[in-house]
């Protein structure tokens, strides 16, 4: 008995120490994220500071081949919508039918849907055209922030908090993590390469994303507690009274 209350009582000291890491975390990241999005907005916008961007297509100019180019054409579009809206229909099936997890099924759409319409939102009041030479074709709609650039952070940033969540070993982890974090970078990176935005516009969807992400992730864990909360005594009564 003394032994299995030792274990009990180091597994839920091992759990909180667990949660408090994750908490540092996502909230050094959510802070993080909105100082570089306030620096990159007042600089771009207020000082009209514009100089570092075009300083980048610079660089990235002399790295462009037919090669690579193509390479980053097919990178790219793993960011598009016609991309994520299928893999997020994908993943809320697999929640729902396939692991029957509830919560995870409504935390993929919160997250898409949301990001989707900050983003539209964001573009507007910011109004930042579109470069004005691209690489091979010009490019609809508004430049700041990124959309590839958030809606890839969001999405492929949700399966990272998935794969943590996940019964796996920590180094199935670290490996998902390590190779959806690059290839995030990669897709904005291609961005810029295209020149389909500016550096600054991709910082700033990154930024925007990551905050969207922690917020949303969030609320709805906030909802599945509450919601637990009214379902478990409503359970315990109905057990008194059969009994």
């Amino acid at each position: 008995m003394k032994t299995r209350i030792q274990s009990t009582v180091k597994k839920t000291l091992a759990s909180l120490a667990l949660l408090s890491v994750e908490l540092i975390i996502a909230l050094v990241l959510f802070f993080l994220a909105g100082v570089i999005f306030i620096v990159v907005a007042y600089r771009i916008f207020r000082l009209k500071s514009e100089q570092f961007d075009f300083d980048v297509f610079t660089r990235v100019d002399t790295i462009v081949s037919p090669g690579l180019t193509s390479f980053i054409n097919f990178i790219t579009v793993f960011g598009n919508y016609q991309v994520l809206i299928p893999a997020n229909l994908l993943l809320i099936a697999f929640f729902l039918f396939i692991k029957k997890h509830k919560w995870y099924s409504i935390k993929v759409p919160v997250i898409a849907l949301g990001g989707v319409s900050l983003m539209f939102l964001l573009k507007q009041i910011f109004n930042r055209p579109r470069p004005l030479i691209p690489l091979l074709e010009p490019f609809p709609g508004l430049s700041f922030p990124s959309g590839h650039a958030m809606m890839s952070m969001s999405f492929y940033g949700l399966l990272i908090y998935l794969a943590w969540q996940s019964a796996y070993s920590r180094t199935w982890k670290w490996l998902a993590t390590i190779l959806l974090s690059l290839f995030v970078l990669l897709i904005g990176f291609s961005r810029i390469y295209l020149r389909a935005h500016y550096f600054s516009d991709v910082i700033a969807g990154f930024s925007v994303g990551i905050i969207w992400l922690i917020v949303s992730i969030w609320a709805v864990n906030r909802m599945e507690r509450f919601s637990r909360k009214k379902i478990d005594p409503l359970m315990t009564e109905s057990k008194i009274a059969k009994a």
